[in-house]
């Protein structure tokens, strides 16, 4: 099956024009793709469907919640054996948005076996069963039970977030500019706002739509094609830009243009107060959804580059993409969980539970029903610990679980850029390639200790991984994560770690592809051997 796949899609290449569609790439793009001839640009992906050529194919058959697709290719995930860098790039380039994320999730944990709960309902859990639920559909939490777990043993979870800083269309979005229609945006968390500039952007997110029988359904829309822009002015009429920088107002400056205006047709509403977004993006999200205008009743939607994600590099050796931050993080994660229980008898000897939960909001704060600041895994953990005590309700069950459960906060890190290498602290300069960053803060802007660190490292060094240390110099600030956020809720023993990267909050990131690997094998680790390693050292 995959051989004649792959034959198919070289057909495709070989019969096709220098100008491309994104429907005709293959699922592993180059970031050299884009600027090739048809015959160098099929041997060039040669090479890469060699390094692929291991992987196996299989169809999930679970609807993803999303509008109408033209790319088929979404419904076949290739599983590799030795890497995952593919399959992330796949999980990357379905999930635009938090929304998409979590529903990809979603799809891919049903697909592997997983249960779907509801917070609404009573549960019914079992030793050995694998759960998961959504909120908000940008919020998820998935775990498997151990079969000898007692009421009273710990949590073995690592979480991420979903979310990462965008373009976000305002309540009301509609203005009209020296002729041209723009859509206003709010920005959305700590961005670097000028590189969202002359790029090909679009929309993507959730609409509430009302149905034939009259009752509201949540759907995804993704309009692949390039919609918006954000235009730089030109250096004639800013000659000093490149000597005083590029400094924009956020409110006025960074506007995308949709169309230029048109004459309005005779029939449209004089009611003006009710023009809340343009008609014509309104005309575009009902073509993708399959519905009336009039039948679409809200929307969130970000704006969305609709540049694939893609290897780069001389080797091949980057992962060119939006949004790694945070989603390689999540996506790892997920993963190792996924393949950590999937053969018969991998929790045959398992006494914790191994989570992995994915928040909304990280990165302005945490604070929401669906970010980490709300209790949504510690209630799911105090409630599979009431499910599983068999109504045997003795003291401190809940708690003592706590005590005995370890957290990993993993968040992408900042690798040490060559042009900028003094904004890093001389002994603290994290690679590319060189494994999972363990972060320090002595303010407690992320939860490491001397404990915790030791610990996933012994992990580490079971799996012969690398790890790196990152602390921040003492005359710069340092960011921070749900880590500290978690760990102070209730206690739980907790590290904050990450994949190294560049251009972090760009509108474009860049990863190591090894490192993926790398993560996923220390998660997958640690879901598969912590508790034997936790047992060997006592602390209070």
């Amino acid at each position: 099956m995959a051989t004649m796949m792959m034959h198919h899609r070289l057909q495709i290449l070989r019969n096709s024009s220098p100008i491309l569609s994104y429907s005709l790439l293959p699922k592993y793009p180059s970031s050299s793709s884009f600027h090739h001839t048809p015959c160098s640009y099929k041997n060039h992906h040669l090479h890469q469907l060699k390094f692929f050529s291991n992987r196996q194919f299989s169809t999930f058959t679970t609807p993803l919640f999303c509008s109408k697709s033209s790319d088929q290719l979404s419904d076949v995930v290739v599983q590799n054996k030795t890497s995952i860098v593919g399959d992330l790039l796949d999980y990357l380039n379905e999930s635009w948005t938090h929304f998409h994320a979590t529903a990809e999730a979603k799809k891919q944990l049903l697909a592997a076996g997983f249960h779907l709960l509801n917070e609404s309902e009573e549960w019914d859990l079992k030793p050995g069963g694998r759960y998961f639920f959504t909120r908000n559909m940008s919020c998820l939490v998935a775990f498997a039970v151990g079969e000898k777990y007692t009421a009273g043993n710990g949590f073995h979870a690592i979480a991420a977030h979903t979310d990462s800083p965008c373009l976000k269309l305002k309540p009301k979005s509609a203005s009209l500019k020296s002729g041209y229609l723009m859509v206003n945006v709010q920005t959305y968390g700590g961005g670097l706002w000028h590189t969202w500039f002359d790029r090909d952007l679009s929309v993507a997110g959730r609409v509430i739509v009302k149905t034939g029988d009259g009752s509201y359904e949540q759907k995804l829309v993704k309009v692949k094609r390039p919609l918006l822009r954000v235009p730089t002015l030109a250096i004639h009429l800013d000659n000093t830009v490149n000597k005083d920088g590029f400094k924009i107002n956020l409110e006025t400056q960074l506007v995308p243009l949709l169309a230029t205006k048109l004459e309005e047709p005779s029939t449209e509403s004089k009611d003006k107060t009710k023009v809340y977004h343009h008609p014509l993006l309104m005309q575009i999200l009902s073509d993708e959804l399959g519905c009336d205008v009039e039948e679409i009743l809200s929307m969130e939607l970000n704006v969305c580059d609709t540049q694939p994600s893609c290897l780069g590099g001389g080797n091949d050796e980057f992962i060119f993409s939006g949004r790694l931050d945070n989603l390689a993080s999540s996506y790892c994660a997920l993963r190792a969980l996924v393949d950590s229980c999937e053969s018969p008898g991998s929790l045959s000897s398992e006494q914790a539970i191994r989570m992995v939960a994915l928040f909304d909001n990280e990165e302005v704060g945490s604070n929401s029903a669906q970010g980490a600041g709300a209790p949504t895994m510690f209630q799911a953990m105090r409630r599979i610990v009431s499910c599983l005590g068999n109504e045997c309700a003795r003291e401190g069950f809940f708690e003592r679980a706590l005590h005995r459960s370890f957290l990993v906060s993993a968040d992408m890190a900042h690798g040490v850029h060559p042009n900028f290498a003094d904004k890093h602290e001389e002994n603290h300069r994290p690679e590319l390639h060189k494994g999972l960053v363990i972060k320090h803060n002595a303010n407690q802007r992320y939860a490491t200790s001397g404990v915790t660190a030791f610990l996933f490292k012994e992990v580490a060094k079971m799996q012969n991984l690398p790890t790196q240390e990152f602390v921040v110099r003492n005359d710069m600030g340092c960011g921070s994560t749900i880590g500290p956020i978690l760990a102070s809720g209730v206690g739980i023993r907790t590290i904050d770690c990450g994949i190294p990267q560049l251009s972090m909050h760009s509108v474009r990131e860049v990863c190591g592809k090894e490192d993926v690997d790398i993560a996923y094998k220390h998660f997958k680790a640690f879901y598969q051997t912590f508790s034997s390693i936790d047992k060997k050292l006592s602390v209070d």
